[in-house]
């Protein structure tokens, strides 16, 4: 009896283990493949965010995410304008390395090739559902684009099961969204008409009719009229499929939330491009005047609620524990890019790049050193990391990540620096602006003499121009206020000769051809 007893519980034994062992691959399967969100902000800099250091605005919504995951002091994003930035992120190469990733007008053609490796291909071959909603900038079609039809090549050729954008930005037309290459509520017998050189006849422009204008321009914004706004190129018809501005932070927030809603049952990607705080701002009424910084204040804190609510609907659909949340922006920080919109005279105390020198076009570190924060409820664990960390690198790490490798690309895979498990993050990384280009080395960073104008007087930004090469040790002078290029030359020699290995001889003929 005592022999059968024992066989009995052995069997049992057995049979436990084996339950356990078939279940086992299903919680590693959740654990390998979750969820995947990049929410990305336009000219959001350093110091806008009270989770790195703002005094003047308070993001509650996004500062959950930076004190419940790792907020990384050293982020970067690959450039300091918005298509460039966009351009690495979603390819996992280096911009300047294509000629054609420049800010580009809303007529651009698509300027990913539909043939190379992109974050949505890499995940749809691992399974995943992959969507954008938000703003796009990347160029659409191949030169010449009929709005009224169907707009090919764009996001779904290059990796994107669906997608819901604006073209451009907010201040260039065509001023409507794009859903899988449709325009969304164009009449057919009002057809969209778009040029950039030239305007059509009776069609009336910021520039010739300020009595039609509810927003004024201050430089480059003079083109055709959408909602009392002038903006940058000329559009004809299409009027019942032009947006509203005040409504375009809520109408991409049910987009997200819609996906969300529709997809949990499998792992999908998601990259949300939000617009804020990028030019027009207009915040929807319920956010005007939550800050005093006017309309560029009450916008970040517009985007920190559309966050807010956006988690909320990860949470309440029962998948915030499985998805990993990956926040920045595309670029630094500007006051006054185009508008006169108060964000310059509203100002105050409030220090938009935070202790960082320059902004938006800068080489200096406000152009491109971002709010960078990885979120994953019960996988990371909250930190703060100084690890050296580019916006490119989140290719070959997701594809770690999820059970594959990349090494076609430029992206360094650094998962562990993402997940928090690692201070370890890269160790050169070249950095650009509007086609110039500096090293960032450990401590150091190496901006070459480019010459010209210091100072873009038309943003008011100091851009990183000088007759002579700029060497900076951050981790003793963040601010850049001291070059130690003439006092050390021979860690000067040192990062010239490993820019050049990392760039190329030709650096400047290269630039001075883009900016023709």
């Amino acid at each position: 009896m005592k022999k059968l007893s024992l066989l009995l519980l052995s069997a049992l034994f057995i049979v436990s283990c084996a339950k356990t062992k078939k279940q086992e691959p299903v919680q590693e399967e959740k654990t390998k493949n979750p969820n995947i969100v990049v929410i990305y902000l336009d000219d959001l800099g350093y110091g806008d965010l009270s989770s790195y250091g703002a005094t003047e605005i308070s993001t509650p919504n996004i500062d959950a995410l930076a004190n419940g995951g790792i907020k990384f002091t050293n982020g970067y994003a690959s450039s300091a304008t918005c298509t460039p930035s966009r351009y690495a992120l979603l390819t996992g190469m280096y911009p300047w390395k294509n000629t054609s990733a420049k800010i580009l007008p809303g007529t651009a053609p698509l300027i990913i090739s539909t043939e190379q490796q992109t974050l949505p291909k890499l995940l749809k071959k691992e399974g995943y559902d992959t969507a954008i909603v938000g703003k796009w900038h990347l160029g659409l079609g191949s030169g010449n684009v009929n709005w009224n039809e169907k707009v090919t090549p764009g996001p779904n050729e290059v990796g994107f099961d669906e997608s819901y954008i604006l073209a451009a930005t907010q201040d260039r037309v065509p001023t409507v969204y794009i859903k899988d290459g449709f325009v969304v509520n164009l009449d057919p017998n009002d057809p969209i008409e778009v040029d950039y050189k030239n305007n059509f006849e009776g069609q009336p422009t910021g520039k010739d009719n300020p009595e039609l204008l509810t927003m004024k321009w201050h430089h480059g914004h003079n083109s055709s009229i959408v909602n009392g706004i002038p903006r940058i190129g000329f559009m004809k018809g299409g009027d019942a499929a032009k947006w509203s501005d005040v409504d375009m932070a809520d109408h991409f927030l049910e987009k997200a939330q819609a996906y969300v809603k529709s997809h949990k049952e499998k792992p999908f990607f998601l990259y949300y491009a939000m617009q804020q705080p990028h030019v027009p701002r207009t915040p929807h009424p319920r956010f005007v005047g939550k800050t005093n910084l006017g309309p560029r204040g009450d916008v970040i804190v517009e985007a920190d609620w559309c966050i807010g609510e956006f988690v909320k609907t990860l949470e309440e659909e029962g998948i915030l524990d499985n998805t990993l949340i990956i926040f920045s922006s595309d670029n630094g920080p500007v006051l006054n890019d185009g508008y006169y919109d108060d964000s310059d005279t509203k100002n105050g105390e409030h220090t938009p790049a935070g202790v960082l020198r320059g902004g938006k076009y800068s080489l200096f570190e406000a152009g491109t050193r971002m709010p960078f924060i990885t979120y994953w409820k019960g996988q990371i664990q909250p930190g703060v990391s100084d690890a050296l960390v580019c916006q490119m690198d989140l290719l070959a790490s997701v594809a770690k990540l999820v059970g594959t490798e990349d090494k076609s690309t430029d992206s360094q895979e650094l998962l562990d620096a993402f997940l928090g498990k690692s201070e370890k993050g890269r160790e050169d990384l070249i950095l650009e602006a509007t086609s110039r280009t500096a090293l960032r080395s450990g401590d150091w960073l190496y901006i070459p003499s480019y010459g010209g104008k210091p100072l873009n007087t038309q943003v008011n930004i100091e851009v990183g121009n000088s007759d002579v090469p700029l060497l900076y040790n951050l981790k003793n002078d963040l601010s850049q206020q001291n070059s130690v290029a003439e006092s050390n030359p021979e860690k000067l020699k040192e990062m010239h000769n490993k820019f050049i290995a990392l760039r190329g001889e030709n650096y400047k003929k290269i630039q001075k051809l883009e900016l023709k």
